[in-house]
């Protein structure tokens, strides 16, 4: 059975007959194709990035000699019924194009096997011409709707890539083999296509080859074991970035510490409001909006005991003067990199002594991640060097039952009650990145230049634990910087963002005098 594009990569808009008053009468259509100006189509000159997309395609293909790849972009996912959330590409898409807010849903990247390499082609849907009813009645893809789409030749010059329209990815998908290498993830409903064009070959070859000998099986559609590395080799090729990422990694910081400022400014108001961390988070995505493409990922906005919840984006809380709020946002820009940074603030401007020994003990285990974050030390050493600051600590403040020294050998960890999470992720087009990178590769992998991670220590202190003495409890503290790894040592890319507890209180005083 032949693949139709059609109904795989742009399946038809979802149905909203019973209220529809779109115009349907011949006259109307008619007259709508009619009289309309004459398009100028100027070609864009290369992108910025599309050289490094290029290197990034090479690399991929000298890893995966004489198998086709296929990278999608994705769809839109439905919100409620027939709205959807605001698209974005899959990251490995992104890298390995070159596109970024900008890109066409439903695309599809497809690296071809040559005998030298590959030739890499780029499938999306182009524009609908005037003279079809879907530039006005589709609110999928009809440009009334959702505005100007570009021509492939725009997207071409755009990219620096070869671009074809969708209708023609059905002559590489009626020509998939048992070779052919897909990202599963980035559209479920593209790849079970994929796996039914493996099925047919595998059956093809079963009926034309000695069934005794025949290497080929009809199972192939359940053993997604060479997908699965294919996306764990595409999440390790972003471990360390290129000059590019690290140009747009700074844009994101740099907008991020511009939106703590207005957060910051806008304090008084948050304080006064039911609900002040809405408003937070609020002020906070106004940024993320204005200076890039949005947030990149659910702002966390926890004053008081919420400080303690880790993940806490329910943002419903009041902002109360004498508290810490922790904020932990980042901006992600155009090109989908992001930033993730965290400050922990006293609302009223002036940490108590409490607070400000709990604030001042996690900055020192962030300067000691800091330190030992240096090319050649293994990955895993950031995070140990932040927990002996951590357990050195919570030991004093007469938290643990043991010794700092007992806590921190490897069958106890009583000091993890504190702090449960990791000191330490990769950053940049995801806000977790190269997440699927093998342990090898990431946990247990050389640091080396040209990677990018936080370093985000933090004490959170329940406000119902018994093992805390009072006065500590309800107090969430993280303080959370990006990290650059140069031949030289550590940069710290968000260091111009105020983080000792002398440097907050000034920060605090000068945006709201």
């Amino acid at each position: 059975m032949a693949y139709s594009s059609e109904t795989a990569i742009t399946p038809a808009p979802r149905s909203n007959e019973n209220r529809s008053t779109t115009p349907g009468s011949a006259g109307f259509k008619a007259y709508i194709s009619s009289d309309w100006a004459e398009r100028t189509e100027t070609l864009p000159p290369a992108r910025e990035q599309a050289p490094f997309a290029s290197a990034r395609r090479d690399r991929l293909s000298a890893i995966h000699p004489g198998q086709r790849l296929i990278i999608p972009a994705g769809r839109l996912k439905q919100r409620s019924n027939d709205t959807d959330y605001a698209f974005r590409a899959h990251s490995a898409f992104a890298h390995l194009t070159g596109w970024g807010s900008d890109t066409e849903p439903g695309a599809v990247l497809v690296l071809e096997p040559t005998a030298t390499g590959h030739d890499a082609t780029l499938y999306f849907r182009e524009r609908a011409g005037r003279d079809s009813d879907e530039f006005y009645a589709n609110p999928d893809i009809g440009e009334f709707w959702i505005g100007p789409r570009p021509s492939i030749a725009q997207v071409a010059s755009d990219l620096g890539l070869q671009v074809r329209g969708i209708a023609d990815l059905a002559l590489v998908m009626n020509t998939i083999d048992t070779e052919t290498l897909v990202l599963r993830e980035a559209d479920p409903i593209f790849t079970t296509e994929v796996d039914e064009g493996r099925l047919r070959f595998a059956a093809e070859k079963v009926l034309t080859t000695d069934a005794s000998d025949s290497p080929f099986s009809l199972e192939v559609n359940g053993d997604h074991a060479a997908d699965e590395q294919f996306a764990r080799g595409l999440s390790e090729l972003r471990l360390v970035k290129d000059d590019y990422e690290i140009a747009q990694m700074r844009l994101a910081v740099a907008a991020t510490g511009r939106g703590f400022e207005d957060v910051i400014r806008d304090l008084p108001r948050s304080s006064a409001h039911q609900r002040g961390e809405r408003l937070v988070e609020g002020v906070f995505n106004t940024r993320a909006r204005s200076d890039g493409n949005a947030v990149g990922y659910d702002t966390i906005a926890a004053s008081g005991p919420h400080a303690c919840i880790l993940h806490w984006t329910r943002n419903d809380g009041a902002v109360v003067p004498g508290d810490l709020i922790l904020i932990d946002a980042g901006v992600e820009v155009d090109s989908y990199y992001t930033a993730d940074i965290t400050r922990t603030l006293p609302v009223d401007g002036t940490f108590t002594d409490v607070q400000r020994r709990v604030y001042d003990a996690v900055r020192e285990a962030a300067d000691a991640a800091f330190a030992v974050a240096v090319p050649g030390a293994v990955f895993r050493d950031v995070h140990a060097a932040a927990m002996a600051v951590i357990a050195h600590h919570t030991a004093a403040w007469g938290m643990l039952p043991v010794t700092a020294e007992e806590a921190l050998l490897p069958d106890n960890g009583h000091h993890r009650r504190y702090m449960v999470h990791g000191t330490s992720h990769h950053l940049g087009l995801d806000v977790h990145d190269c997440a699927q990178a093998r342990r090898e590769m990431y946990m247990d992998g050389v640091i080396e230049p040209g990677m990018v991670f936080t370093i985000e220590p933090g004490l959170y202190f329940q406000p119902d634990d018994l093992t805390v003495p009072a006065e500590y409890r309800g107090i969430g503290v993280r303080i959370e910087d990006d990290i650059l790894i140069t031949a030289d040592g550590p940069e710290n890319l968000s260091a111009g963002i105020p983080r000792t507890s002398e440097a907050v209180e000034a920060w605090i005083a000068a945006l709201t005098a």
